[in-house]
């Protein structure tokens, strides 16, 4: 009987003519895009510069965040005000002011004030603009300090350099991070909407009464539904893997064994959990109200973008509930870090637990005398 339900499925999947091309064009254009877009590193920022100095050290501090990739100069003003016009007029975004005497207050005190000033509309470009900004300041007061160091003699014995050394991704890549969570996105985004629509659209087309009347018990009906999607989402990891490694060249440290093993538990709970959103919903709009509700929820509180340890106490209790922040943690510590299972015992426990959770609650909640 199982065979020849998960016949029909195959066949109404593939008579479709969106279903397959979404399957493959949604996570090809996805993992190809969605890295390059969502990033929340900050680039680009416009610098309006107050510079009352205009000495050699001044001019060096200038030119170096200029050319730090981060800034660019927007406004070059002769005070305060003008370049506060400025960044009220949207043309500049962060203002630097060099004080007067700069050069001599380095040489003489070896301390020097500089204002940084940030428009903190966006919070993001605010904070992260200020930071950096700062950075390179920081950056720029060392340099002095380590040519002065150099030139003398008295101090030339005690000059040390910190190198520091950054594990599992040394470049510092935000698409490194960024990549193997979107994968998850994109399998909770198909392996979950699709079944969701599943069923209630076979009530839509009243092809569910005829299924009713047949002796198919209940268990068998949620595995034929339960399957297919199941192997599409195996497809859609492996058109991520592909992209992946061809536009990013991002693979993964350790076993892709490791990865399809979690992968298949995560696709099993999602799609379960799809099939009880189904069972409940009597329209495909309110399916998919739903799935957008509870998908968003997921994805907020996994962890694909705010790190989880700065949310509010409550907010991490609960992000326990989220199947998506289990997968997350395992896609990225098995390409970054080459976790193995062993490693990874508490996600394998916990997806394994929300898989009989929501499959069980999806065959229990099938009403097959409806």
């Amino acid at each position: 009987m199982l065979k020849y339900l998960l016949e029909k499925e195959f066949k109404q999947f593939f008579r479709s003519s969106s279903l397959p091309r979404m399957v493959i064009i949604m996570p090809f254009m996805a993992v190809l895009i969605f890295p390059l877009v969502a990033n929340f590193e900050i680039k680009n920022l416009n610098l309006a510069v107050v510079d009352n100095d205009k000495s050699t050290y001044s001019q060096q501090l200038i030119q170096k965040v200029s050319s730090s990739g981060y800034f660019r100069i927007s406004d070059v003003s002769d005070s305060y005000p003008q370049a506060l016009r400025s960044v009220e007029l949207n043309k500049s975004d962060i203002i630097l002011e060099i004080p007067p005497h700069f050069e001599r207050d380095m040489a003489k005190e070896q301390s020097a004030t500089v204002l940084i000033a940030a428009n903190a509309v966006s919070g993001t470009k605010g904070g992260l603009g200020s930071s950096y900004l700062a950075g390179i300041i920081g950056d720029f007061s060392s340099n002095i300090r380590s040519e002065w160091i150099t030139a003398s003699d008295r101090f030339s014995s005690g000059r040390f350099e910190i190198s520091p050394q950054f594990w599992y991704n040394p470049r510092l890549l935000y698409t490194y991070f960024m990549v193997p969570a979107l994968m998850v996105m994109v399998l909770a985004m198909l392996c979950g909407f699709l079944p969701a629509l599943n069923i209630v659209g076979e009530k839509a087309n009243g092809t569910i009464e005829q299924m009713n009347v047949t002796p198919v018990n209940k268990f068998t009906f949620i595995l034929s539904k339960l399957l297919p999607y199941w192997i599409i989402g195996f497809v859609v990891l492996t058109i991520c893997f592909i992209v992946a490694r061809i536009f990013y060249g991002l693979v993964p440290e350790g076993s892709l064994a490791t990865i399809y093993l979690f992968a298949a538990l995560f696709v099993l709970a999602f799609s379960g959990f799809g099939l009880v959103i189904s069972n409940y919903a009597n329209t495909l709009q309110q399916a998919m109200f739903m799935m957008f509700f509870f998908v968003l929820t997921f994805i907020l509180m996994s962890g694909l973008y705010t790190p989880i340890a700065n949310m509010p106490q409550w907010a991490q209790y609960l992000s326990n509930f989220s199947p998506l922040k289990y997968i997350i943690i395992v896609l990225r510590q098995v390409y970054l870090k080459g976790s193995s299972f062993s490693e990874l015992l508490l996600p394998f426990a916990v997806l394994s637990g929300f898989a009989v959770f929501f499959n069980g609650w999806a065959v229990l909640s099938y009403r097959k005398s409806s």
